[in-house]
């Protein structure tokens, strides 16, 4: 069939070429017989070989129209993106004015996907044959895949507009003015401004956004000009508090602007009208002399200006109060623990903070508690636009947990409460992000759409991996056809023009060829394959392990297997850097059993270079399958997790690598304690296993003596006789030792204190001592005094239980001696003076309840008599006062 089908085409270029068919011949018909032939082709498989006679052709007879398009479609369902032998047949066809042939060229061109050339010609072909409606069709679809296209984005607009849709006109104005801002024309900008200022003067914080812009990739002046053109709308409109804005933006640019500095002087009568100072203060902050600097004038007259009866401030040390009224130079404030207080002007505008009346701190001070409690637990919007407007239109999370706990909201309270702001401030158009800093919300004066919003988040984000993970979000809610995704695409494409290739040029190659994949018209020209890009790495693990997400590594490693010889030992090599049953799946489907069961045998040898991988053995292999046949025992996984959990600890007492270490730590001690796997497998083994491992997990210092005491425990109620490696002869506590002995509740009870103490106690009162701080003057501020007072009372606390729990150790009940007087002992004597009878329960110094009779073994009286035997009697002389008892009972302790 091949061989008859490669014979067919070679007959048909040969006739073509012998016969001359002159182009008049040509019909669509012909064309679509061809595809038939071409269909026949792709299905036979044949089509490399059918490509390259057609090429060979070509080079005598450049004109062959089935040479041409055969080719050109091969190309095509290849997905290549060369479309050369098409477009050469366009060229030829549209040349004749064979426009229903070059119609169908270009719908033969468009089934494979969006081409601009394509529909840019098609255009013309409707334009040749007034069919008006189907070129706006078509150059919708242009626009949607041709990021530079300016002018025809422009008409649409106008259309739009035309038809009475005002904002999809908008619309299409604002994609007009963005390309041209990238096409550095500034009359078409400047065109365009003008009709906005006609459709869409409210939303300034686009007009803003255009002429930052222009300021930065044009000039400053040709941002002035903007600002000029809208200012007039602007004041028509009465906006003052936005025409001051504009006006300060164009003294910013052209501080000795007359124009600009009259206007605004001009601006602040019409905004501040009725205010009883404003002349005043317009004299005082030379505002409209113009040999004082605009922004110094601007600045006092708007510090002076914020005084009047009536309007709020806030004092440090006084907190928020309320201006009574202004004579003269004096100005009188009622504070709430300072009412009727006078100062002068200049003092009040060097010492006080004019505060609106929604300012969260007003609204602390003069409302009730409970009602502005409910409001910000209902209304998180609100509270959440309340708290930013306040800081100047800008806030992080961190001032406002600072302002609401615990003022209004306990700390309970925030976690659940914080968690549904955030998802607020993440998906309320009402909210965006402060371009140069993230972590920094602001209210918008008009709600942001998601693609804007994600737009904006990108630009301000300086890690290429955050850059992934965004772009990801803005294809899962948004259309790659927007202006937005193409600035964030180019990021990407950037990156392979880069000489060297590390993890970030691996990952934009992955991703760039991923989304060409499916929307081939934004292929940027790649011309080179995953092999080149493989070749170019110099170090494969560094680049490997050095990549944040672990979809791009397994697409890495997928098209290592797909393209590289001997994939196998990559994998293999990668493998402790992406740690995930899909690879070992892989490796075993694929028969190299050996290969994997060499690397987790490694892994085991020396698993404290491999902490990461061991512990996904642990954790996730084990149970696999294929595990039994890597002939790993499951005791040397335990006894090597042991080990790990105690390296962990003491790399963390050194300080080094706290953090991963911390987390290591914590996942061993889940894996072995919390879900039982050590405790299961001890109770499950005979005694030598128990013994072993037992006696492993006892040697690890820093663990937690009650996890051991607990399991210990369990091995002695199976195996009572049981001797563990090492072990001596428990001697009953008698004496006093370094050691510190205490009940397992004791210890608990302790821990929660100095946990109570570090965690709320300590952060409490430095936020105290910071607030004191504020208020200056620190020899004469008492509460900075109470303050530091008990920081170091606190420290003394910490100090003392830090060193108690240290030499902590649980007292084990199975160990008592009830022969002599001991710790945990209940103890009956008779004082031989006068033949009364007293019974003391012994125990520690954390235990300790003199009223009740329960004394401590390393108090003086408990000292003297700890080690006495049964029936036998004790003198000793405590404070120069003799003693002389003899021990008649001795029994286990009530409390035991």
């Amino acid at each position: 069939m091949s061989e008859e089908m490669i014979n067919k085409i070679n007959d048909l270029l040969n006739e073509e070429k012998w016969t001359r068919a002159t182009l008049s011949n040509y019909t669509i018909k012909n064309f679509e017989e061809l595809d038939e032939t071409v269909e026949e082709i792709l299905n036979s498989n044949i089509q490399d070989e059918i490509k390259e006679l057609c090429e060979e052709h070509l080079d005598h007879s450049k004109n062959s129209i089935i040479g041409l398009y055969i080719s050109g479609i091969i190309s095509l369902d290849k997905q290549q993106i060369d479309d050369s032998h098409l477009v050469e047949l366009i060229n030829i066809f549209s040349g004749n004015h064979k426009w229903n042939i070059v119609e169908f060229l270009c719908e033969r061109i468009l089934r494979f996907g969006e081409n601009k050339m394509a529909l840019r010609v098609l255009s013309e072909c409707y334009s040749n044959e007034d069919r008006h409606d189907e070129i706006f069709t078509v150059w919708e679809r242009l626009i949607k895949i041709d990021y530079n296209e300016a002018e025809i984005v422009k008409k649409l607009a106008e259309k739009y507009e035309a038809d009475g849709k005002t904002e999809a006109a908008i619309s299409y104005y604002k994609k007009a003015i963005h390309r041209y801002i990238n096409k550095n024309l500034f009359t078409n900008v400047k065109d365009v401004w003008s009709k906005l200022i006609e459709l869409s003067l409210d939303d300034l914080e686009f007009f803003l956004m255009v002429e930052k812009k222009i300021a930065k990739t044009m000039s400053i002046e040709k941002a002035t000009v903007l600002l000029e053109d809208i200012y007039p709308a602007i004041q028509e409109k009465g906006d003052w508090e936005t025409a001051i804005n504009i006006l300060k933006l164009i003294l910013q640019y052209d501080a000795k602007s007359p124009w600009a500095r009259k206007e605004i002087v001009n601006c602040y009568r019409s905004r501040f009208e009725g205010h009883s100072q404003l002349e005043e203060y317009i004299k005082l902050s030379n505002l409209n002399q113009s040999w004082r600097n605009i922004t110094e004038a601007i600045s006092d007259f708007e510090k002076h200006i914020s005084f009047d009866a009536g309007n709020f401030v806030h004092h440090k040390t006084w907190g928020v109060g309320v201006i009574r009224g202004i004579k003269g130079d004096e100005i009188t404030i009622d504070f709430a623990t300072k009412r009727g207080h006078t100062m002068s002007l200049k003092m009040a505008v060097n010492a006080l903070l004019s505060l609106t009346k929604n300012h969260i701190w007003v609204l602390k001070s003069i409302l009730p508690k409970e009602k502005l409690h409910a409001k910000v637990k209902k209304d998180i919007p609100w509270t959440l636009k309340t708290v930013i407007r306040s800081f100047n239109n800008a806030a992080d999370m961190k001032r406002m947990k600072a302002e609401l706990v615990p003022a209004v909201l306990t700390q309970g309270e925030w976690s659940s409460w914080s968690t549904e702001a955030r998802r607020v401030l993440k998906t309320d158009a009402d909210f965006g992000n402060m371009p140069e800093k993230l972590d920094l919300f602001m209210v918008r004066d008009k709600p942001i759409s998601f693609e804007e919003k994600t737009f904006n988040r990108f630009k301000a984000e300086t890690n290429f991996f955050d850059r992934y993970q965004t772009i990801l979000e803005f294809m899962k809610e948004a259309d790659p056809d927007s202006d937005y995704f193409s600035e964030m695409f180019n990021y990407f494409t950037a990156f392979l023009k880069a000489a060297n290739v590390n993890e970030q040029v691996v990952c934009s190659f992955l991703f760039v060829s991923k989304i060409i994949k499916d929307f081939p018209f934004l292929n940027p020209g790649i011309n080179y394959s995953f092999t080149d890009v493989f070749n170019d790495v110099e170090d494969l693990e560094l680049m490997f392990g050095s990549i944040q997400y672990a979809d791009l590594k397994r697409e890495f490693l997928l098209e290592i297997k797909a393209n590289i010889d001997e994939w196998q030992n990559y994998y293999i090599m990668l493998f402790p850097y992406y740690l995930n049953k899909s690879v070992v799946e892989d490796l075993i489907g694929n028969g190299f059993d050996n290969l994997v069961k060499d690397k987790l045998q490694d892994i085991m040898t020396h698993f404290r270079e491999f902490r990461e991988a061991f512990l996904w053995i642990a954790k996730s292999a084990v149970d696999e399958p294929w595990f039994p046949s890597i002939g790993i025992p499951y005791e040397k996984i335990l006894i090597n997790m042991i080990h790990l959990l105690d390296i962990t600890f003491r790399d963390i007492s050194n300080k080094r690598n706290v953090t991963e270490n911390k987390k290591l730590n914590r996942a061993i001690q889940t894996f072995l304690f919390k879900d039982n796997r050590l405790e299961d497998f001890i109770l499950s083994g005979d005694e030598d296993t128990v013994s072993r491992l037992f006696t492993l997990l006892q040697d690890v210092k820093e663990m937690d003596v009650t996890i051991k005491l607990g399991i210990r425990q369990k091995i002695k109620d199976k195996y009572p006789k049981i001797k563990f490696l090492g072990e001596k002869e428990e001697t009953p506590v008698t004496a006093v030792s370094h050691t510190l002995f205490v009940l397992e509740e004791s210890l608990r009870s302790k821990q929660k204190e100095l946990k109570h103490i570090l965690d709320v106690e300590v952060p409490q009162n430095s936020k105290e001592i910071g607030i004191a701080i504020e208020m200056g003057d620190l020899k004469e501020n008492a509460e900075y005094k109470a303050g530091k007072e008990k920081q170091e009372s606190l420290n003394i606390q910490v100090g003392k239980l830090k060193e108690g729990i240290e030499k902590a150790k649980v007292f084990d009940p199975s160990t008592l001696d009830i022969k002599k007087v001991s710790f945990g002992t209940k103890v009956t004597l008779v004082d031989e003076n006068n033949e009364k009878e007293e019974v003391f329960t012994i125990l520690g110094p954390w235990e300790s309840d003199p009223s009740n009779n329960v004394i401590s073994y390393v108090s003086p009286f408990g000292a003297a008599i700890m080690g006495i035997k049964l029936n036998k009697s004790t003198k000793f002389t405590i404070n120069e006062k003799d003693y002389s008892y003899k021990i008649t009972l001795i029994e286990k302790a009530d409390l035991l």
